[in-house]
Protein backbone atom coordinates (compact mmCIF):
# COMPACT_ATOMS: atom_id res chain seq x y z
CA UNK A 1 0.00 0.00 0.00
CA UNK A 2 1.13 3.33 -0.88
CA UNK A 3 1.70 6.26 1.90
CA UNK A 4 1.33 8.79 -1.18
CA UNK A 5 -2.28 10.17 -1.06
CA UNK A 6 -4.20 9.66 -4.00
CA UNK A 7 -4.75 12.99 -5.07
CA UNK A 8 -1.07 13.26 -5.82
CA UNK A 9 -0.02 10.16 -6.99
CA UNK A 10 1.52 10.23 -10.46
CA UNK A 11 -0.34 10.44 -13.92
CA UNK A 12 -0.12 6.87 -15.66
CA UNK A 13 2.68 7.14 -18.57
CA UNK A 14 2.28 6.99 -22.13
CA UNK A 15 3.68 3.25 -23.28
CA UNK A 16 7.21 3.84 -24.47
CA UNK A 17 5.43 2.07 -27.84
CA UNK A 18 3.14 4.75 -28.38
CA UNK A 19 4.96 6.24 -31.30
CA UNK A 20 5.30 2.98 -32.77
CA UNK A 21 1.61 2.96 -32.84
CA UNK A 22 1.41 6.19 -34.23
CA UNK A 23 3.70 5.34 -37.00
CA UNK A 24 1.64 1.88 -37.79
CA UNK A 25 -1.80 4.28 -37.93
CA UNK A 26 -1.15 6.81 -40.20
CA UNK A 27 -2.71 6.16 -43.65
CA UNK A 28 -1.37 9.63 -44.86
CA UNK A 29 0.39 9.70 -48.03
CA UNK A 30 3.19 10.46 -47.98
CA UNK A 31 2.64 9.30 -43.91
CA UNK A 32 3.09 12.12 -41.11
CA UNK A 33 6.21 12.33 -40.03
CA UNK A 34 6.71 10.63 -36.32
CA UNK A 35 6.61 12.54 -32.86
CA UNK A 36 10.29 12.00 -32.33
CA UNK A 37 11.41 13.93 -35.93
CA UNK A 38 11.88 17.65 -35.75
CA UNK A 39 9.54 18.15 -38.56
CA UNK A 40 6.88 16.53 -36.08
CA UNK A 41 4.65 19.69 -36.97
CA UNK A 42 3.48 18.88 -40.11
CA UNK A 43 1.38 15.93 -39.43
CA UNK A 44 -2.02 16.17 -40.33
CA UNK A 45 -4.41 17.34 -37.72
CA UNK A 46 -7.17 14.86 -36.56
CA UNK A 47 -8.60 16.79 -34.01
CA UNK A 48 -9.16 20.69 -34.21
CA UNK A 49 -10.06 22.79 -30.56
CA UNK A 50 -9.38 26.42 -31.87
CA UNK A 51 -11.32 27.39 -29.25
CA UNK A 52 -9.18 25.79 -26.38
CA UNK A 53 -5.98 26.39 -28.64
CA UNK A 54 -4.82 23.20 -29.29
CA UNK A 55 -4.90 20.58 -31.96
CA UNK A 56 -4.19 16.57 -32.09
CA UNK A 57 -1.90 15.73 -34.99
CA UNK A 58 -2.06 12.29 -36.65
CA UNK A 59 1.13 11.39 -35.02
CA UNK A 60 -0.39 11.86 -31.23
CA UNK A 61 1.64 15.23 -31.00
CA UNK A 62 -0.91 17.58 -29.18
CA UNK A 63 0.30 21.10 -30.62
CA UNK A 64 -0.89 24.35 -28.70
CA UNK A 65 -1.48 27.96 -30.48
CA UNK A 66 1.87 29.06 -28.80
CA UNK A 67 3.52 26.20 -30.66
CA UNK A 68 4.38 24.47 -27.39
CA UNK A 69 3.90 20.83 -27.34
CA UNK A 70 3.17 17.75 -25.80
CA UNK A 71 4.80 14.40 -27.05
CA UNK A 72 2.76 11.30 -27.14
CA UNK A 73 5.14 10.04 -24.07
CA UNK A 74 4.46 12.70 -22.64
CA UNK A 75 7.24 15.30 -22.40
CA UNK A 76 6.59 18.85 -22.63
CA UNK A 77 8.44 20.94 -25.52
CA UNK A 78 8.11 24.65 -25.00
CA UNK A 79 7.10 27.30 -27.55
CA UNK A 80 8.79 27.21 -30.28
CA UNK A 81 7.26 30.32 -31.92
CA UNK A 82 10.75 32.31 -32.40
CA UNK A 83 12.53 29.32 -33.75
CA UNK A 84 9.75 28.54 -36.31
CA UNK A 85 9.52 32.54 -37.10
CA UNK A 86 12.88 32.86 -38.11
CA UNK A 87 13.17 29.77 -40.26
CA UNK A 88 10.68 31.75 -42.48
CA UNK A 89 13.65 33.65 -44.99
CA UNK A 90 11.16 36.84 -45.06
CA UNK A 91 10.28 37.19 -41.47
CA UNK A 92 11.93 38.08 -38.23
CA UNK A 93 11.03 37.29 -35.07
CA UNK A 94 10.06 39.98 -32.56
Amino acid sequence: MSDTPASIQALPQAPQHADDHARRACRHEPACPTADRIDRDAAHVVAAHPEQGWSLLCNGVVVFEDFGEILPDGHCIGSRHRELAMAVPHRRAS
